[in-house]
């Protein structure tokens, strides 16, 4: 059975861990991580990510639980650039999370065997290492993991 879970592990305290978010503006890497999206100050349509610049858009939180819409497993190592990943390619779940009243996110999906993911299923925003930059710190991006029902909800 083919596991998801070579990105384990919550990440809430950036500053004191010395890690990087891959791109700023687009997580909050809180208590409770959650994306940052931009809400369209004439038409109320919510985007992810928040255009940077765009005066037309205001920063705003996105729910952080959701369901999966779609999913796939990534069996090849993306292109580089963009992808920052490790040399030593194995194979993840990608997928599209659906979180309510707000917009479809496409994400990794971490923390569940492949096998084991459904549509419909309830994940969460967790925060997970991609890359060592060059300086030596973790550069680390958002990903959806299954609710762990023993969490108080938020």
């Amino acid at each position: 059975m083919q596991t998801n879970d070579k990105w384990s592990g919550a990440i809430t305290d950036l500053a004191s861990l010395e890690r990087v978010p891959v791109a700023e503006g687009i997580f909050d890497a809180t208590a409770q991580p959650h994306l940052i999206g931009g809400r369209d100050r004439e038409t109320g349509r919510i985007v992810f990510p928040c255009p940077v610049g765009d005066p037309r858009f205001d920063a705003v939180d996105l729910p952080c639980r959701g369901h999966i819409w779609s999913w796939t497993i990534q069996r090849y190592r993306p292109k580089s650039p963009p992808y920052i990943g490790p040399e030593a390619f194995e194979p993840f779940a990608i997928g599209y999370v659906e979180l309510p009243g707000a917009v479809i996110v496409e994400t990794p999906l971490t923390g569940i065997p492949f096998d084991a993911i459904r549509i419909g299923m309830e994940m969460e925003t967790v925060i997970i290492p991609i890359a060592t930059d060059a300086a030596g710190r973790t550069v680390v991006t958002y990903a959806f993991a299954p609710v762990d029902e023993g969490k108080a909800h938020g």
